[in-house]
């Protein structure tokens, strides 16, 4: 299994499991993670998923595509964690991912 941390924006944090594939915002839709709507359903068309992930994990991730950057535009507040949840797909080397859910979305 591989840790997933969501901390809201009061501080509170939820740690889940995920399974290797699974895209960090199927792990928030399945467990009702408050902030993550994920209205598309993960077709990279909207920012209701969007998450700040913490610095040491953001290196570990591949950059976001153009299209994902195209999204990321519309969402506040972009932070240079910004990512949206639905292109942040899980593995053994992202076992611990801590990512924020912004205020925007609660």
């Amino acid at each position: 299994m591989i840790k997933v941390t969501f901390i809201d924006t009061q501080g509170a944090s939820r740690a889940l499991d995920a399974v290797d594939g699974q895209s960090l915002m199927d792990v928030a839709v399945s467990n009702r993670v408050p902030g993550i709507d994920a209205d598309c359903g993960g077709s990279c068309a909207c920012g209701t998923c969007h998450v700040m992930v913490a610095p040491e994990w953001l290196v570990k991730l591949p950059p976001a595509e153009d299209m994902e950057n195209a999204m990321l535009e519309f969402v506040e507040p972009r932070t240079p964690g910004s990512r949206l949840s639905c292109q942040i797909k899980l593995s053994p080397a992202l076992d611990g991912i801590v990512v924020t859910t912004p205020a925007g979305q609660h």
